[in-house]
């Protein structure tokens, strides 16, 4: 028999075992350190800590043991040298960014991104004097047009927030690094189990933990991986001085949850793509996007950098507004929330919640109608989940 080390686990088994670090206790749930600080045998020894010189835990800002932990079975997972976790998904995407920027610097960016993203990309860097464009992610030739001498780094969404939007990693990556910049893909929507950014190219990755990863609406998190080097050198100042960190309590609550990511995701995945299909044929719906589908825009790239689906969908329904929220409104089991990746369905109105801030022009670029709805498919029985939403239709 060969030797089968860590490195060769699948990803169910390093998301139950890796990066465990037991106390002297030999607990088998990993230990909560709900500590600020640590102690030191020595006023030497306390030196050599700060210096560097010896490992160890300084402070809970900086590093934790629990946190740790979460930091490690993420690498694994992911496949990424360096983990640093933080206190939620727009934490990790704000660090990442910002620590890749100088005053001076010119970034591009997919133009379907989260609102919140957006923000900080059109409106927080340039106050700082880094200049921004936002392009069609779905085509490269856009990307391409917008480089400019000063073009340091590259972000996108692929699916994107809320329409599904993807674009070619590989290729966007590629320019990258053919203009000596850095490519930073938030990942959530694809889940660690259906898309691998760093392996298609691409130098940083971020994840809003608390969506698939914790996966059941108990707490926030965020996590950025990349390789060691860039960590070390671009992130960990702007993380030690800014003070992003993620508590530990959530780390193992993120933990219990990396545990049963790869079951919650495939089940949610084919409940998803059942409700797709469905949709996609009935009367009061104009359209139904889901990267599991042949009818998807980019299909012929989802072939190449997605192992599956998604665990969302976005659908638009004929009457607007007013039928979009009739249609919530007559639903049973799904619940009406902005959050996504849960246990529980949830469907949100990108219009009036998570893009209201967007412009009626840029929601209309970006696809959003008076009558989208996104939809986040949960662990109900997908018969249930069917019913329910074939009822709430009637009711329009």
């Amino acid at each position: 028999m060969t030797d089968h080390s860590e490195d060769d686990w699948n990803p169910q088994t390093a998301l139950v075992h890796g990066g465990v670090q037991r106390s002297q206790f030999g607990e088998t749930s990993e230990a909560i350190y709900l500590t600020q600080g640590f102690v030191y045998d020595s006023a030497e020894a306390a030196e050599a800590r700060f210096k560097g010189e010896v490992p160890g835990f300084v402070y809970s800002r900086y590093a934790n043991p629990t946190v740790d932990i979460f930091e490690r079975r993420m690498c694994a997972l992911e496949g990424a040298e360096e983990a640093r976790a933080m206190a939620s998904g727009m934490a990790a995407v704000t660090a990442a960014l910002l620590c890749s920027v100088r005053a001076g610097d010119h970034v591009v960016a997919g133009r379907a991104l989260f609102g919140s993203c957006r923000w900080v990309v059109e409106t927080l860097m340039p106050r700082y004097g880094v200049e921004a464009t936002l392009v069609d992610g779905s085509r490269i030739e856009e990307w391409q047009a917008a480089v400019r001498p000063n073009t340091k780094l590259f972000f996108l969404e692929s699916p994107t927030n809320p329409t599904l939007e993807v674009a070619d990693i590989a290729a966007v990556a590629a320019l990258a690094n053919e203009v000596g910049g850095r490519l930073v893909v938030d990942n959530v929507f694809a889940t660690p189990m259906m898309q691998k950014p760093l392996e298609l190219g691409a130098h940083v990755v971020v994840y809003s933990a608390t969506k698939h990863i914790d996966g059941q609406g108990r707490c926030l998190g965020g996590v950025v991986l990349s390789d060691k080097q860039w960590i070390d050198e671009e992130l960990q100042d702007f993380f030690r001085h800014t003070g992003p960190s993620l508590s530990p309590f959530n780390a193992w609550t993120l933990l219990k949850g990396l545990e049963t990511l790869p079951l919650r995701v495939r089940q949610q995945t084919e409940s998803a793509a059942r409700i797709a299909d469905f949709l996609a044929d009935h009367g009061k719906v104009a359209r139904v996007i889901y990267p599991g589908r042949k009818d998807h825009p980019q299909a012929d790239i989802i072939a190449r950098q997605m192992s599956g689906g998604s665990t969302l969908l976005c659908l638009e329904l004929k009457g607007g507004k007013r039928e979009a929220f009739a249609f919530e409104n007559a639903l049973r089991i799904v619940k009406i929330s902005n959050n996504l990746g849960d246990a529980k369905s949830l469907i949100t109105h990108p219009a009036t919640t998570t893009h209201k801030n967007l412009s009626e022009e840029a929601r209309a670029e970006l696809g959003i109608g008076d009558g989208t709805l996104r939809l986040s498919v949960g662990l109900e029985h997908g018969d249930d989940l069917l019913a329910d939403i074939e009822r709430a239709l009637a009711a329009v």
